[in-house]
């Protein structure tokens, strides 16, 4: 391997700590003291950890791969509670933990690769690196790594998509296939946005095998855990299908004042450089907006999908993540409301010694 390799892989290695040390702090804090007496998405997926699937929820059971990540690393976090903290060896306490490691890798992995993307797209490493900043500090970044929640993956498998569809890595788009669907159930609507942006990186009739077959084993699982849970396959179609009746509910809340805020605060305070990116002339504009091109509008569509079905507005639109990212670091790269980060400071001559 040449010295460069190494090199710019010592370099991802620090983002990534970065990403770490960015989500893990304030998720932290919600690990600890989020009361889950009240929360059954947290309660499905430890139950769903622990292997039990009986009277689990239909929408969440189905979704293995983040509780048996936690499950195999509770398991020696349970020994060290018995000597530490004997009183919690029989709690959740190192189930929860172990699902705070696994959200906060995966959501850290995430950031790295939207920091790469906006790389691609012509961002200049600060920009990236503030852009991939903006994403994991959202309210819904802590929430996501602290709780026993599989979304974190989910984020991963958007954040590979929108890679893989600029990069035309097929590495990537192969792994968002294959996570996908264990990931979400909603994977399906984003399957036809790789066929057509993602050409790149793999032709879509080889495409169109991986999905299949990436299906099929997605399909061997649902009928394992649905013989564990002693349930009918029909009722997870039936399950899916009740999904349709949030749209309404969504649509009034979407045009709501509510649920204006709701969007804002997906992003908070940093959706203002969006507004900074939209002042000036044409040219200006389009020097960050144009780059981003279809593959983008695309996705955004997808997102409004999810939205659309979920009665959570702002938890899905955070899917919208690395398109945010892109379009916040161009904005810092080429607009010139941030010409002063564009450009190395000035010594002054006077200054100097």
């Amino acid at each position: 391997m040449p010295p460069s390799f190494w090199l710019r892989w010592r370099q991802l290695l620090l983002v990534y700590l970065f990403a770490v040390g960015t989500v893990a702090g304030s998720a932290y804090t919600m690990y600890v003291h989020y009361d889950f007496s009240h929360s059954l998405d947290t309660r499905s997926y430890l139950g769903v950890a622990r292997g039990e699937f009986r009277g689990n929820s239909v929408t969440r059971r189905y979704r293995v791969l983040v509780p048996a990540a936690a499950a195999a690393v509770a398991w020696p976090l349970e020994r060290i509670y018995a000597h530490i903290w004997p009183q919690r060896a029989t709690s959740d306490w190192a189930l929860r933990l172990a699902f705070y490691l696994v959200n906060t890798l995966l959501l850290a992995a995430t950031g790295v690769v939207i920091f790469q993307t906006c790389l691609l797209y012509g961002a200049t490493p600060t920009a990236a690196l503030l852009g991939m900043v903006a994403v994991l500090t959202s309210r819904w970044a802590v929430y996501l790594a602290g709780l026993p929640l599989v979304d974190s993956l989910y984020m991963l498998v958007f954040a590979l998509a929108f890679y893989a569809a600029r990069s035309g890595s097929s590495l990537a788009l192969v792994a968002c296939i294959l996570l996908g669907p264990h990931a979400k159930e909603s994977f399906v609507f984003l399957a036809p946005w790789l066929l057509l942006f993602s050409q790149r990186a793999v032709r879509w009739p080889w495409q169109l095998l991986w999905l299949v077959a990436s299906g099929l084993l997605a399909y061997a699982v649902r009928h394992w855990v649905d013989q564990q849970a002693g349930a009918e396959a029909q009722a997870s179609v039936q399950n899916a299908f009740s999904h349709f009746e949030n749209v309404s509910y969504s649509l009034h809340r979407l045009f709501s004042l509510k649920g204006v805020g709701e969007i804002f605060s997906i992003f908070g305070f940093f959706s203002l450089v969006l507004l900074l990116g939209a002042r000036g002339s044409w040219a200006q504009i389009r020097s960050w907006l144009q780059p981003l091109g279809w593959a983008s509008a695309g996705l955004g569509l997808v997102v409004v999908v999810h939205m659309l079905l979920s009665s959570e507005l702002a938890r899905m639109g955070y899917l919208f993540s690395p398109v945010f990212a892109v379009a916040f670091s161009l904005i810092l790269t080429r607009h010139p409301s941030f010409r002063w980060l564009q450009s190395p400071p000035r010594t002054n001559p006077e200054n100097r010694g």
